[in-house]
């Protein structure tokens, strides 16, 4: 294990040289503020206050004690702190900070189709064991996509699956919600009408991470299925057309709930694309349907049309695009920030279509898949 080699007291930081070369900076206030002692033993949240020390907050004296830990006397509070030094290196933000980013994401076009058994499962195998929803969650994480196949197609009978997960995100619509062809529909989804890729509610603050189709039965003549990862558009954007890429992440356009069943009509302001800290993709927000009157500048109005454009166009271009029909037990699940869907459109005089849909946030797969993964 790597060792503390050498400390050197600098006017804010100690700086730490490791026995295989590398050397760290720790702040005062980031080790103060980090002190095991400022946790609660049970709930593991921080009971320290950082407010209750000064800005002259000051080393005092600092060594190696005989178990190997950094032992720290500070200048206020009569306080003295020990840390391990594997806990130090593993949480370094000097070293965190020098590592190349790599994405977790695996973007993907129209060539996934020929590969579309690879984000297959079966329903069983993650019913019934954590191998199989490990596999699932890595799927959603990864790819943003994956098909259930031969579930169950009683109403409702999504749920013990997803339960596996954690709990549903509940909306207005009710869960889970039904895609059907009905009379006077207060949603395009619920007409015999094509409908363009596109991600769920926009127009909320937080739109739901993740959505669940489940297929119970789809016998009318059209209704296929398509799916777009958007990552992967603006992955093209970014290295072949800066500009648009740039506008899209820039400037906010405006969407809004007209649901005329609703006494609430909800609005928000974002921007098609935004970014993680590192700079990797967070959410695609894209809905022609529920684009509200844009209010952008006047200066930008010219810009911002020209990058909406362009973006929907690729968004549907078959370079990125896959298209499928679901089956009855098919459950189509992705992740909504992510994968645009859409479906062409369908006869009801034909057959009937009929899905459920349920909703889930994004913290509950990564979370999880997290959980999963350290304790097995």
């Amino acid at each position: 294990m790597v060792q503390i080699e050498k400390i050197e007291k600098l006017k804010s930081d100690l700086k730490i040289k490791w026995t295989d070369g590398e050397e760290s900076a720790f702040n005062y206030m980031w080790l103060r503020d980090n002190c095991p002692t400022a946790h609660d033993k049970d709930s593991r949240h921080r009971m320290f206050n950082i407010l209750n020390v000064s800005e002259n907050l000051n080393i005092k004296k600092f060594e190696i004690n005989n178990s190997g830990y950094l032992q720290v006397e500070w200048s206020e509070g009569d306080h003295t702190s020990l840390y391990d030094p594997k806990w130090l290196r593993n949480n370094c933000y000097t070293l965190k900070n020098k590592n190349k980013y790599i994405s977790p994401y695996e973007l993907w076009n129209k060539d996934l189709k020929s590969n579309f058994n690879t984000i297959c499962i079966d329903h069983d195998e993650i019913l019934n064991s954590d191998e199989g929803l490990v596999k699932w969650l890595e799927l959603l994480h990864h790819k943003g996509i994956a098909i259930i196949k031969n579930a169950p197609v009683k109403e409702k009978s999504a749920f013990p699956l997803l339960n596996r997960i954690s709990h549903v995100r509940e909306t207005f619509f009710k869960t889970p919600f039904e895609v059907i062809n009905i009379p006077k529909p207060n949603n395009s989804a619920y007409t015999a009408h094509a409908l363009r890729n596109h991600m769920d509610l926009p127009w909320f603050e937080l739109p739901p991470g993740y959505q669940f189709l489940h297929c119970l039965v789809n016998s009318a003549s059209g209704g296929d299925s398509s799916a777009v990862d958007g990552f992967a558009v603006g992955e093209y954007l970014k290295n072949n057309e800066k500009e648009i890429f740039d506008t899209l992440v820039r400037v906010p356009l405006k969407f809004r709930d007209m649901d005329y069943t609703q006494e609430s009509h909800r609005g928000f302001h974002a921007p098609a694309i935004s970014l993680t800290k590192d700079g990797d993709f967070h959410d695609i927000r894209f809905s022609i349907a529920t684009m509200d009157v844009l209010d952008c500048r006047p200066d930008l109005m010219e810009k911002v049309y020209k990058a909406h454009r362009r973006f929907g166009k690729l968004l549907h271009d078959e370079k990125f695009q896959i298209n499928f029909r679901l089956g009855p037990g098919d459950i189509y699940s992705f992740n909504n920030r992510r994968i645009l869907h859409g479906r062409t459109a369908f006869d009801p005089n034909s057959g009937h279509r009929h899905l459920q849909g349920y909703y889930m946030d994004r913290d509950e797969i990564i979370g999880r898949l997290n959980f999963l993964k350290k304790n097995s």
